[in-house]
């Protein structure tokens, strides 16, 4: 996939939807980050927020543009987390846009380093029976890309264990859909466990899910 839109525009939408995420509970602070895709001069590369710089004092100069080769471009560095973000859209031709979050409930079954299983069936928004817990590596290391990659394999989100959420999609609006949605699914986990053991449904539900929401388009 790639996103061929106005750079300007893209970079607009890129600052909402980080502002977005602070307004929703998704962050707080300079947490989290959140690339685009893009195609400028005829090359592939991708959007990203910028390194400690507050959402709301952002501007669309201050939005890095990277290629995949690592190098980049403008008046600010990238996002510390700028290597995961380049890692799965070269490995996910699917995806145009990655957004990173540190929300509180996701972000709290991160620090227990387990795996959400199919306790609803909305799970399967994610792709999958389950949403993974990649294992914990340094933050902006190349070896917290390749396990935030392994995690993702099939799959439009992830947890990242002691650190966080990512979440996956085809663009800015349905990514912070999804993430909202992810976030709702672990405080309802949460709730429940702190009651009992959550029941879990049968991977041949699950997999009757998945196929319905192959045609599912609300997100």
């Amino acid at each position: 996939m790639t996103v061929a839109s106005n750079e300007s525009a893209l970079r607009v939408a890129l600052i909402d939807t980080a502002r977005r995420m602070n307004s929703l509970g998704l962050n707080r602070g300079t947490s989290g980050n959140v690339s685009v895709r893009c195609v400028v001069a005829e090359k592939e590369g991708f959007l990203i927020t910028p390194s400690a710089l507050p959402y709301d004092e952002t501007e669309p100069e201050d939005i890095v543009l990277m290629r995949f080769d690592g190098t980049h471009t403008g008046r600010r560095r990238p996002s510390s987390e700028w290597c995961f973000h380049r890692d799965i859209l070269a490995a996910r031709s699917d995806v145009a846009v990655v957004l990173h979050a540190h929300a509180p409930f996701a972000t709290s079954l991160a620090c227990i380093g387990e795996d959400i299983p199919a306790f609803h069936y909305m799970i399967a928004l994610a792709g999958g029976d389950s949403i993974r817990c990649a294992p914990y590596a340094t933050f902006g290391t190349q070896a917290l890309s390749d396990f935030a990659v392994a995690a993702l394999l099939e799959r439009r989100a992830c947890l990242l264990a002691n650190h966080g959420l990512i979440v996956l999609g085809e663009n800015l609006k349905a990514t912070l859909a999804l993430a909202v949605e992810v976030e709702g699914l672990c405080e309802q986990y949460w709730r429940a466990k702190q009651v009992g053991t959550p029941r879990l449904l049968d991977c041949e539900e699950m997999q009757t899910v998945l196929t319905k929401f192959r045609d599912y388009k609300s997100l």
